[in-house]
């Protein structure tokens, strides 16, 4: 954990620098500060934009009475993308533009899907549910399996009776 951030804070920014050095030597400086400029204002842009869809999306969802868990993991990736496009950077706008992109945005959700599966599977992450004082359920603190599982003919019915 402590390599990936070490990675992540001190290797990630000095490429980022010799790049934007490399860009600047190429196309000049007033040039490499317009496309820091640019890219963070598209970024912005963009980000904002499919924020709100994805927002209106997410409250759909649950008029229609449904946890919109994949609009909250798309969400967060287009937060991540708009903070990274605000940052000056080539390889970060590059993985900002990739967020902001639906297709990027599946991609990137179904690794993270994926790799929590794992880490549930592995013991690496445990889920568990506690409701507090006034809220009816259980109040142990012991880890409950929230396993979903497949609804059954009985149970589909249920749900469409008034």
């Amino acid at each position: 954990m402590m390599a990936r951030l070490l990675l992540l804070f001190i290797i990630v920014p000095i490429i980022e620098l010799g790049l934007l050095l490399q860009i600047g030597q190429r196309i000049g400086t007033p040039a490499t500060l317009a496309l820091i400029v640019a890219t963070g204002a598209l970024g912005a842009y963009l980000a904002r934009r499919q924020g709100l869809d994805v927002l209106r999306q997410a409250q759909s969802e649950m008029a229609e009475g449904r946890l919109p868990a994949g609009q909250m993991v798309e969400g967060l990736l287009i937060f991540v993308a708009g903070a990274v496009l605000m940052t000056p950077g080539v390889l970060t706008d590059a993985f900002g533009f990739f967020c902001l992109i639906p297709a990027g945005r599946r991609l990137l959700k179904t690794y993270l899907a994926r790799r929590f599966e794992r880490a549930v599977h592995t013991g690496d992450v445990k889920v568990s549910l506690n409701f507090g004082a006034g809220f009816p359920g259980p109040s142990s603190r012991e880890p409950r399996d929230v396993t979903p599982r497949p609804a059954t003919p009985a149970a589909l019915a249920r749900r469409e009776e008034p």
